[in-house]
């Protein structure tokens, strides 16, 4: 008889993390001469302060390694774009970016009126309908922004950052906010805030027709882009009056074609006040020296009354919508709900709804529809924003079975959840659960700036206690409040989105402007930026690992173990690592996944998922190529019992022919969806073109190897995994010795282990003429890819190659960015790297991107040619590039049981040590000539793989055999079956 684990399990969380109930309460202190506002019990200790000029501040002290997460966050996205300049917001976004009349300028003063004439001819060009005039003010345009290109120097923000030692710089905007972002260390605060401080205070808009390029790049990205068109015509039908559903943030094609100037100066003096925004730090900082900081450098900020987008109220739908969207991507559905305002009542009950219906585990979903396999995928979840939220459930058809009869599947568990079909213990397990990840999230100091960003972005902060609060809150619904609830909201008002197969003709594209190259300048500095980089700062010593000492080796009958001690909570991460994988075994990824609809003597698969839920413990099994793992988290206090139902299923697991047969299906269904990605298919091309028809992308089971596989084979492998040879990895708050002791009452081992089938080996091929490999697919864009094997790994060139990548191709500074993006404006997105292997028996990569419109796929290739040839020196951009590398290592920490994983990387390299502590030693002595003989050697005049993804209409196939001969692959040649 089998035994019921949800009762037994829920009773089992009534711990530490189920009681904890704590009070939240705004309160008032004062220090260092500042008052601030913070709310007790607050996991991350977050200050709330105000400016004189109306600027909030929130400091979040967090000391355990030496960096700071900064968001400057701005209340203002594309629900405040003017109705005739949709996509203003994202614009600005991006001109953010390229300077002040003091830094990304040689000289503003003779920058300044050609700049000015720029802005009149966008305005005179946005008044005129001739298409031959025009055209003919755009030349203009484009004339003088190459006049103007001779004092501007691109990307100077990037230098700056660099110099710093940031880590991440990024920016994004939405529906009601734009953040800036930024990760740099802590002992660079001075330098990092004046930065900023001038950045915000007098932007200058140049540089402006090459980055508008970039957004038309991004538009055509984004309508190349499936799931962004349902999402977009989702809020259109949920909200026809909030500019939610009725403004996208990239804007519409009409307003990109006209942008002005004007209207985007406009809006910046408008929104980017401080009364406003709000600059957002978290980690390695002083509370009191932090805010007498910002306070000094942002003083010069001017508040100002402004009106932020206050719309009308939306109407109640009644009745349900439907929506239908076309692409070459597998078909997809949502179906959306209007929800309500953020921290309210009613958007809690509808978040704790979705986790009800879906949390991975024991949803209703989950239990109904995907351990059943009913679908290839069900899921349900709710997305909060200031005004409204939508509630969507989400789901994949699998094979044979209709987008609408997919549909009825997930609607047939809302009525579940109206009828109150749910066992009331799923609360409990959800607030443990969402406790439990909060512990584990508010270790990041990017979590802790991000909650506190969208408090200010929805509510000014104002309800920081409240969001605090809601998982507690969420413990006190019962089981009546969500049905009566859920029978009140879950009505015939929702919007269905239906995803299909197929040609969508509604796509036009953004057309391809003519621009000359501008220049970048990238070897000049601004006299501002020269006082940044030059103010010293005081050193941040590394730390090196020594695996000796940072971590504890043991035995565990014949298991290795290695452990991590957590002497901060008591949260605990074990592993079981075995050393092969798919390129052992064909059948064990199929295996792994075939366990999850498995039950043992004792439980139902059912059961078992809902017991780890309601322990707060995540299991799961990761097959790579060459290393399996077996993973389990969660609390100390439920070690053992976690353990143990770990321990069970993979020893007692039983067949289950029913569930083979329908994962057989799954599995064929996800195969042929995958054929229909993209980016699948690119990845593909790269791996046929490295190895040839025989290459590790397509290497696995055939269509109809997977049809017949057999119950037995794969219990065979699940029953004994535990039999081959494994280390046993443990972080959490035991000893070394008391955990040794514990594991081998639980885990059950040999004499001795099983020898593993032998690893399957590929064969590099050799580049030694150009060769393009072409896929079909029905798309605005086309992607390239450049791939040359580069020989065997070799350790000692390990720093030459992360300052190549630093200075050649990664991130806004290095010279293919500026180059490809900025200077000719061929791309939204392009890299160069020399890409290292993560094992010693592999080779080196050579690897381009470069996603562009089709039309100038011919102009991109070449650019990138170029740079793949001839290496510019920029002797400012590579000293910056070598100081950036040398800062990441210097202030990278690698803690908790990130130092297991360093440990098992640096071994599968070759390494006894810290790989770190060469690789910053052999950087110091690093010339430019050192990396320009490496280019030399590695890159120039070498025959490339050109991997080329692209619709055959759009394309000109002539074209494409100048770069080397066309072979037009298959997706059966491609994926392998």
């Amino acid at each position: 008889m089998k035994i019921k684990l949800f009762t037994l399990a829920c009773f089992l969380i009534t711990g530490t993390i189920a009681q904890a109930q704590n009070t939240y309460q705004w309160k008032t202190g004062s220090s260092g001469g500042y008052s601030y506002k913070y709310v007790t019990n607050d996991p991350t200790k977050t200050r709330f302060y105000t400016l004189k000029n109306g600027l909030t501040v929130i400091l979040s002290q967090n000391n355990k390694e030496p960096n700071i997460v900064y968001k400057m966050a701005v209340r203002a996205g594309s629900n405040t774009d003017p109705r005739t300049n949709t996509g203003l917001a994202h614009y600005l976004e991006h001109l953010l970016f390229k300077g002040t009349d003091k830094f990304g300028t040689l000289n503003y003063a003779k920058e300044k009126p050609l700049l000015d004439k720029i802005e009149a001819l966008y305005e005179t060009y946005i008044k005129t309908t001739d298409p031959a005039k025009r055209k003919e003010i755009y030349k203009e345009i484009d004339k003088i922004s190459g006049e103007a290109s001779n004092y501007s120097i691109a990307n100077e923000y990037d230098k700056m950052m660099k110099s710093i030692g940031s880590g991440s710089t990024n920016a994004h905007t939405s529906v009601e906010e734009t953040v800036y972002e930024e990760d740099f260390p802590s002992n660079a605060i001075d330098k990092f805030l004046a930065v900023q401080a001038e950045r915000f205070r007098s932007p200058v808009f140049r540089i402006f027709h090459t980055e508008l390029e970039a957004v038309y790049e991004e538009k055509n990205i984004g309508m190349d882009n499936d799931g962004r068109k349902m999402y977009e015509k989702m809020l259109n039908a949920l909200f026809p009056t909030h500019n939610y559903g009725q403004q996208t943030t990239i804007g519409t094609i009409e307003h990109l074609k006209n942008p002005s100037l004007v209207e985007i100066r406009k809006y910046y003096n408008k929104y980017y006040v401080p009364n406003n925004m709000a600059l957002i730090m978290s980690g390695d900082i002083n509370y009191d020296d932090i805010i007498k900081k910002v306070d000094k450098d942002f003083s010069y900020m001017v508040p100002k009354p402004f009106a932020l987008y206050n719309p009308a109220a939306e109407k109640p739908l009644t009745q349900v919508q439907k929506v239908d969207i076309y692409g070459p991507s597998a078909e997809n559905l949502y179906v959306a709900y209007r929800g309500f305002a953020q921290n309210t009542h009613q958007s809690l009950l509808l978040d704790l709804i979705g986790n009800i219906l879906s949390n991975g585990k024991a949803g209703l979903m989950d239990i109904n529809i995907n351990k059943q396999q009913k679908m290839l995928r069900a899921s349900a979840g709710y997305n909060q924003m200031k005004d409204y939220g939508v509630f969507v459930l989400s789901g994949s058809p699998k094979a044979g079975q209709s987008l609408e009869e997919a549909q009825k599947l997930l609607l047939e568990q809302v009525e579940l959840l109206k009828k109150g079909e749910f066992d009331e213990g799923l609360i409990k397990a959800t607030v443990a659960n969402a406790k439990l990840s909060e512990l584990q999230a508010f270790e990041n100091n990017d979590v802790r700036a991000d909650y506190t960003m969208t408090a200010f972005i929805q509510n000014r902060g104002t309800e920081w206690d409240k969001m605090l609060a809601s998982t507690d809150a969420m413990g006190k619904v019962s089981k009546k409040e969500i049905v009566d609830f859920a029978n009140k909201f879950f009505i015939n008002n929702y919007v269905s989105v239906l995803k299909h197969k197929g040609e969508d003709k509604s796509i036009l594209k953004v057309e391809k402007p003519a621009i000359t190259a501008v220049k970048t300048n990238s070897n000049e500095v601004s006299p501002f930026t020269k006082s940044i980089i030059d103010a010293p700062v005081k050193p941040i010593a590394p730390k090196f690992l020594d695996y000796t000492k940072d971590l504890n080796f043991g035995k565990a009958g014949i298991a290795d173990v290695i452990t991590v001690q957590n002497t901060e909570n008591e949260i605990f991460r074990m592993n079981y690592r075995f050393e092969m994988g798919s390129y052992n075994y064909k059948l064990l990824p199929y295996a792994s996944q075939y366990l999850a609809f498995l039950s043992t003597d004792k439980y139902s698969a059912e059961d078992i998922s809902k017991a780890f839920y309601n322990l707060a413990c995540n299991y799961n099994i990761n097959v790579g190529t060459d290393v399996t793992t077996v993973s389990l988290s969660g609390l100390q206090e439920n070690f053992d019992k976690a353990t143990a139902l770990l321990e069970d299923v993979l020893a007692n697991c039983k067949p289950n022919e029913k569930a083979l047969e329908d994962l057989k299906g799954r599995i064929l269904k996800l195969r042929e969806n995958t054929k229909l990605n993209k980016s699948s298919i690119l990845s593909g091309l790269m791996s046929y073109a490295q190895y040839g028809t025989d290459n590790p992308f397509n290497y696995g089971l055939s269509n109809d190897e997977i049809k017949n596989m057999k119950s037995s084979d794969l219990i065979y492998l699940l029953h004994n995994l535990s039999n081959y040879q494994h280390t046993i990895t443990y972080y959490g708050p035991k000893t070394l010795a008391a955990f040794s002791a514990d594991i081998v009452k639980v885990h059950p081992l040999a004499k001795e282990f099983t020898p593993a089938a032998p690893l399957k080996k590929f064969v590099y091929t050799k580049t030694d003429s150009n060769k393009v490999y072409f896929a079909d697919y029905d798309m605005v864009q086309a992607e390239i890819r450049w791939v040359r094997n580069g020989g065997l790994y070799d350790p000692s060139n390990a720093a030459k190659i992360s300052l190549f990548n630093n200075y050649f191709g990664g991130g806004m500074g290095s010279i293919v960015f500026q180059t490809i993006r900025e200077s000719k404006a061929l791309a939204y997105s392009t890299f160069a790297v020399y890409s290292s292997p993560n094992s010693k028996d592999k080779e080196n990569a050579v690897v381009a991107y470069v996603g562009t419109q089709a039309d100038k796929m011919n102009e991109a290739v070449a650019g990138m040619n170029e740079l793949l040839t001839t290496l510019p020196e920029s002797d400012k951009s590579f000293n910056l590039s070598k100081a950036n590398s040398l800062n990441s290592i210097e202030t990278s920490r690698i803690t908790k049981d990130g130092i297991i994983a360093s440990y098992f990387s640096d071994k599968k390299l070759g390494f006894d040590h810290d790989s770190r502590i060469d690789e910053y030693a052999n950087l110091k002595p690093l010339s430019f000539s050192d990396v320009n003989t490496f280019h030399h050697d590695n890159l120039s005049a070498k025959p490339y793989n050109y991997c080329v993804v692209a619709s055959e209409k759009k394309i000109n196939m002539t074209d494409l055999a100048k770069f080397g001969p066309v072979t037009k692959l298959t997706l059966e040649q491609i994926f392998g079956y």
